[in-house]
């Protein structure tokens, strides 16, 4: 086969296969473009998704005719100083982008330097490249990209809905908002007013205000700063509390050097981070921004620049994994915000009515002084035996009934109902005072346990509500995972070893790993087929149900992975001996264990979640309460 040269339009066009894959990737090499030339204000318009057109405008420091000129042609860059690879300190580099756009699409930039008489344009039509000529422009740049794929029509096809790659490319401008809030943004939709993201300071705070504009401000008030550094690499930005998690990991915001990536190695120490706060199908939202030196960064492995390489990837992934960690651990205890805020929404919706049960009867006044069960309640009149606050007992008040059908109140009885009696032991918190100094701690004061599962404490501006299993569960698993670290799990003998019965698969399974388990506290051998013997449980877990620890450790044991590390699998077994090692809900609690179990949870890490990320405690503001009483 004869080896030939290809034509430089076709070698544009498989670039451009390989930059511009559908309008967002044109919306990011020219917004990109616009913050390396030094804009303060960047406006995005696109319409039919991009594809029919594509407009970004700036304010930078814009280009004469021979620059555009050289703009247009392949490998052509302003971007690199010098032959220095690997010092790239820009968003763009590769060369590639505009006459890669202007082989498939009609490109036209027009621009203006400072101090120029005026501007000047040039056009690239499906490769062709057409004469710079003079122009209108204020100054600045204007790139507009039309017709995008009319000379590759195939491409056309691969492509989405305009709504989903408007979406596409409305994600590629927050994602440049978010690492650049000392710029302006405006982005102009056909199917959305304009969306503006105002200049914010260059300083922290500025940054938070960006992130509240960008993702929300239900996001802003559930991120918590990060602050770390590792070996010449520095981590900052705002990490999200695991209660307010998402279904994807699409809200989860990188970057390197002011880049945007989407890089595997810090998504996978992101998910290590938050491995004992989330289950595996939820996500955190978060925003980091990397700082290190350019040359231990390689920012061109991939060709739409989403994909970086580290020199020491181990310390890159150590410092993500350890900051985050000792963030989320050092926090006071805290769940998300919108829980709090759900719960009052969902109290008293809109126009909804408080009425009695229809089943409840209407006891009607009788001619004999007593009363009597009536077909239909008058209007206006309201019964209030059918009230959901009537006081207990009263729906059985024994009557006598006369011959005649009426019902007679017994003599006395009415009024001994009222006497409740001394209280039960879920209301005894409230027979002393709180302590002030308990009313003064981040969970306060137990004032009473609901339905042997929750408990209700009272600090000094509102309530707070735990979930005593969910609670002490992380308890214990912080406790299993401090034991684990320090000198190993104490152990606890079965006084009559336990034998369970299991699947031969999983009984198999279990005694392979036996070794893995016993530094877990869990002492395990075979004992015939399908079973194993239990003869020593971890001493937090003494009492446990052994048979329903070890299938459902067995069970896990089923979904993992061979290569998962050791430690990360001893974790998953500690979990769920937690769980069988907490307070189990339909338990009742004295106040003393109520207010030890709040005052332990003030001092342990991420004792806002359980361990499968589910919150352990709402805490619920005056203001909160009034507005669920329609005060306020």
């Amino acid at each position: 086969m004869t080896i030939r040269r290809l034509p430089p339009v076709l070698i544009d066009r498989i670039a451009a296969g390989e930059v511009v894959e559908r309008p967002a990737a044109v919306v990011k090499e020219l917004v990109e473009n616009a913050i390396d030339a030094g804009a303060r204000a960047v406006e995005v318009v696109i319409d039919g998704g991009g594809r029919r057109l594509i407009r970004v405008s700036d304010d930078g420091g814009g280009m004469g005719p021979d620059d555009l000129a050289l703009a247009v042609e392949r490998h052509a860059t302003s971007k690199l100083p010098d032959e220095d690879l690997l010092a790239i300190s820009t968003l763009g580099f590769r060369g590639e982008a505009l006459p890669s756009i202007g082989s498939v699409a009609r490109l036209a930039i027009t621009s203006r330097p400072e101090g120029a008489d005026h501007a000047f344009e040039i056009r690239v039509e499906g490769g062709t490249v057409f004469e710079p000529r003079p122009a209108a422009l204020k100054g600045g740049t204007r790139v507009e990209v039309r017709d995008l794929f009319f000379a590759t029509p195939a491409r056309l096809k691969f492509l989405k809905s305009d709504r989903a790659e408007g979406t596409a490319a409305l994600d590629v401008v927050r994602r440049l908002a978010l690492a650049r809030p000392d710029i302006a943004f405006t982005l102009v939709h056909e199917e959305r007013g304009p969306l503006t993201y105002p200049a914010q300071e260059p300083t922290p705070e500025g940054r938070a205000r960006r992130i509240a504009d960008v993702l929300g401000a239900e996001a802003g008030r559930n991120l918590v700063p990060v602050d770390g550094e590792r070996g010449g690499v520095r981590l900052t930005g705002l990490a999200g509390l695991p209660t307010f998690s998402k279904a994807n990991s699409l809200s989860q915001y990188l970057f390197v050097n002011g880049r945007p990536v989407r890089d595997k190695l810090l998504m996978g120490a992101i998910r290590a981070a938050y491995s004992d706060l989330l289950p595996s199908d939820r996500h955190p939202l978060l925003a980091l921004f990397l700082t290190l030196d350019p040359r231990e960064v390689d920012v061109n492995v991939h060709p739409a620049k989403t994909e970086v390489r580290f020199r020491d990837g181990g310390n890159v992934r150590a410092l993500i994994v350890r900051t985050l960690t000792d963030t989320l651990a050092e926090r006071v205890p805290r769940t998300a915000a919108s829980i709090a805020d759900r719960l009052v929404a969902l109290a008293r919706p809109e126009g909804a009515v408080l009425a009695p049960p229809a089943a409840a009867p209407f006891m009607a006044p009788s001619s004999g002084g007593g009363y009597r069960a009536a077909e239909a309640r008058p209007a206006g009149f309201y019964d209030w035996r059918a009230s959901p606050a009537r006081p207990l007992g009263l729906d059985a008040l024994a009557v006598d009934e006369a011959a005649d059908g009426d019902f007679l109140p017994a003599t006395g009885l009415a009024q001994s109902r009222f006497d409740l009696g001394a209280p039960a032991a879920d209301s005894r918190a409230g027979e002393a005072a709180p302590s002030a100094v308990d009313l003064d701690r981040p969970l306060g004061a137990a004032r009473a346990q609901l339905h042997e599962t929750y408990i209700v404490a009272q600090t000094r501006d509102g309530l707070v509500l735990v979930d005593q299993h969910a609670a002490h569960e992380r308890l214990v698993y912080e406790k299993l995972k401090a034991a684990l670290e320090r000198d190993g799990i104490a152990r606890q003998g079965l006084l009559v070893p336990a034998v369970v019965d299991l699947d031969p698969a999983e009984a198999d399974r279990l005694a392979e790993r036996a070794g893995d388990f016993a530094q877990l506290g869990l002492v395990l051998e075979p004992f015939g087929h399908g079973a194993v013997l239990v003869r020593e449980v971890p001493a937090l877990l003494k009492d446990a149900d052994v048979t329903k620890l070890v299938r459902d450790v067995a069970e896990h044991a089923a979904e993992w992975d061979d290569a998962l590390p050791l430690e990360r699998r001893l974790l998953h077994v500690a979990a769920t001996m937690a769980c069988h090692g907490s307070v189990r809900a339909g338990r009742r609690l004295r106040v003393e264990e109520m207010n030890a179990l709040l005052r332990e949870m003030e001092a342990t890490p991420n004792a806002g979640e359980c361990n499968h990320g589910r919150p352990t405690f709402i805490s619920l503001s005056l203001g909160d309460v009034e507005k669920l009483f329609a005060r306020r």
